[in-house]
């Protein structure tokens, strides 16, 4: 059924169509057309803006341009684009063959060329209330980012999380230094990095190495996730009664991911590590692909509220923690990610979240605020249950750790520099501020 171009005249809110067209440098090929309109209302004085991205070569299969979900994520990173128009190759859905990808070197002629014989498409795919002038000059913009290459490892289904990929990537870090990371993504956020270890050639350094057929070990001593390193430093915040401790630290964390932070908190800072984790499937990639194993963490496939309640109406003063860690998100069709999700912080979680620590335990939680009121409110239902609130400002624009204590802070911490500073960096000590 030959598609209907009038449809296209009106900006829908959250109208999601996509169609394939031969491909006008080379017929015999098939283009994938994906057009989407911003789920967000423009009003008659902020008129619509259409934009256009080209798929690069070869990630055309990659969730972040073949889904929906990636597809709303691109478009609200374009907060003045109200209808984000995808091409690129038609690749192929029922393959078995891992995806591969390299960035290309040098020049493309042929994506200028393309971009020059698509433009009457894009004029045709844009609002009617556009004028002349703004449809003409409808952009093509570039998708960049720190991507070299890439291989899939693996995709599955988690019975909570759904569909997930496990990917090797070499990237970008700054001009020419590159290194090799494993990554988990999630289908539902494919924009969104849920876990990522560095990985070294066994072989040797060398970033040039292909990653097919590159064989890597794991390093569990960095910690690379931008926020993770924030957490750790968070424990300089735990009380001075540490020092009497004849055991081990106690940590319990809850949301496991690739399980970087359950490792590196037992092999770095020698913590007796309790991991809570609702889906199996997640806890299954940890220890297969990021190196999770069974001597480094107790892990209980649970939904973390439920333990949290459980156990603490059980526990007895010897089996508390220390810290408890949570790193959980929730997503939303219009605010994409936010963390942590809203039942977790309801009063009846967060006094179950205090009574599993000992006095001179401490709280420490990932946020992702969709906006400065729900940051506000939830900072004023940790004061509701715990004695003092600190924060620190990962930097990314996105992410910030809360810290709450159980009982005040005395001037000596449990984990000074000298405990922390070989394991994170002296910034992110400097920026924890009492809030």
């Amino acid at each position: 059924m030959a598609l209907d171009v009038r449809i296209f005249e009106k900006i829908s809110p959250s109208r999601f169509i996509s169609f394939t067209i031969p491909n006008p440098i080379s017929p015999i090929h098939l283009l994938r057309v994906a057009v989407l309109d911003s789920p967000v209302h423009f009003t008659e004085s902020s008129p619509p803006r259409v934009a256009a991205i080209l798929v690069p070569k070869h990630r055309e299969s990659d969730w972040i341009f073949s889904t929906e979900s990636g597809h709303l994520q691109l478009l609200l990173n374009l907060p003045d684009i109200s209808r984000l128009i995808l091409i690129g190759d038609d690749h192929d859905t029922d393959s078995d063959l891992p995806a591969v990808y390299r960035r290309p070197t040098g020049e493309d002629d042929e994506s200028e060329r393309l971009e020059m014989r698509l433009k009457p498409l894009v004029v045709a795919l844009s609002p009617k209330t556009l004028i002349r002038e703004e449809i003409e000059d409808v952009p093509f913009l570039i998708y960049d980012d720190n991507v070299v290459s890439s291989v899939e490892l693996e995709k599955c289904v988690g019975p909570f999380v759904g569909e997930m990929l496990i990917e090797d990537v070499e990237i970008e870090i700054e001009d020419g230094v590159r290194e090799f990371r494993r990554r988990l993504r999630f289908k539902r956020m494919p924009n969104l990095v849920q876990s990522d270890i560095k990985i070294i050639p066994r072989s040797c350094s060398n970033s040039s190495l292909p990653l097919t057929g590159t064989e890597f070990n794991l390093d569990l001593t960095e910690l690379v996730h931008p926020y993770l390193a924030p957490m750790v430093a968070s424990l300089s915040l735990i009380g001075s009664d540490i020092y009497e401790l004849k055991s081990r630290p106690k940590a319990l964390c809850i949301g496991v991911g690739g399980g970087g932070l359950l490792s590196f908190l037992r092999l770095q800072l020698g913590f007796e590590v309790t991991g809570v984790e609702i889906d199996p499937e997640v806890l299954r990639i940890a220890r297969q692909y990021f190196g999770l194993e069974e001597s480094l963490a107790l892990v209980h496939v649970e939904d973390g509220i439920e333990f949290l309640k459980r156990f603490c109406t059980s526990c007895d003063d010897d089996a508390k923690f220390d810290v408890l860690m949570v790193d959980l998100d929730s997503t939303d069709p219009i605010h994409g990610m936010t963390a942590p999700p809203v039942d977790f912080v309801a009063q009846d979680v967060l006094q179950a979240a205090r009574k599993v620590l000992v006095p001179s335990g401490v709280f420490i939680i990932n946020v992702i605020p969709p906006n400065k009121t729900f940051y506000q409110e939830l900072q004023d239902q940790f004061r509701h249950v715990f004695n003092e609130l600190y924060e620190i400002d990962v930097g990314n624009g996105e992410n910030f750790v809360l810290i709450a204590t159980v009982t005040p802070r005395d001037s000596k911490s449990g984990f000074n520099r000298e405990n922390l500073t070989p394991a994170v960096s002296e910034k992110y000590l400097d920026a924890i501020q009492k809030i």
